[in-house]
C-alpha cells in the first residue's frame, strides 16, 4: 500500500501539537493575534514565545497569521509535476524509483517543493531530487554506508549519507535497486 503525501497532513499535525502543547484551539489563538495586532513576524514569534508557544505550534500561527508559502499549500501531485516541468524526460527514472521502492512494501510519498521523500511507517528512507536539467540524485538512509564508487556524499538531506545520480533509466540497475532495498529494510 502507498500514500502520496502533501503539507495538508502536517498541517494537520500542528494543529493537534498547538492544542496538545497550549490546550486552547487554533480558533482561539487566530482570535487572539488578531487582537493584538502585531505587525511583523518577529513581533508575533516574540509574543508567542512568551506566551509559552513554540516550535511547529509557532510556526502554524505565524504563517496562519501572515500566510502559508505555496508548497504548505500545493497539492502533491503539482509539487512533483513542477519539478519535473522543465526537464520531462527525467519523470520516467522518478517513476521507476518510485515503482520499485512501492514493490518493497508500504511506503509513504512525502512530496515536497523541491524534492520527494519515500518512508517507511517508521521513517524516510530515500529521497529523490530531480537536481539538475539532467540527473536526478537518489539519496539513501543506509547505515554506516561510506561514499564508494557510484556512491557519493549526499547534499540531499543530512539524514542521507550518500546518493547516487541517475541520467537515464538504466542507470537504475540491480546495484541501486540492492541499495534502495537496504535503505528500506534498515528503516521499517
Amino acid at each position: 500500500m502507498t500514500t502520496t503525501r502533501d503539507w495538508g497532513h502536517y498541517r494537520e499535525m500542528w494543529v493537534r501539537v498547538l492544542k496538545k502543547q497550549t490546550g486552547k484551539d487554533l480558533d482561539h489563538w487566530n482570535a487572539r493575534i488578531a487582537r493584538k495586532k502585531l505587525a511583523d513576524v518577529q513581533s508575533l514569534r516574540d509574543w508567542l514565545t512568551a506566551e509559552g508557544v513554540t516550535g511547529y505550534a509557532r510556526q502554524l500561527l505565524v504563517m496562519e497569521h501572515f500566510g502559508y508559502p505555496d508548497f504548505v499549500t500545493t497539492l502533491a501531485d503539482e509539487l512533483i509535476d513542477g519539478q519535473y516541468a522543465d526537464r520531462p524526460h527525467l519523470r520516467p527514472i522518478y517513476e521507476a524509483i518510485v515503482d520499485s521502492a512501492q514493490a518493497l512494501g508500504e511506503i509513504v510519498i512525502q512530496a515536497r517543493k523541491g524534492y520527494v521523500s519515500l518512508m517507511t511507517p517508521k521513517r524516510t528512507f530515500a529521497r529523490v531530487r530531480a537536481t539538475t536539467r539532467d540527473r536526478i540524485d537518489l539519496g539513501l538512509r543506509l547505515k554506516g554506508m561510506k561514499p564508494r564508487g557510484r556512491l557519493k556524499p549526499s547534499h540531499i538531506h543530512e539524514t542521507m549519507p550518500v546518493q547516487v545520480g541517475l541520467t537515464e533509466l538504466k542507470d537504475l540497475d540491480n546495484e541501486i535497486l540492492e541499495w534502495l532495498r537496504q535503505a528500506y529494510d534498515e528503516n521499517r
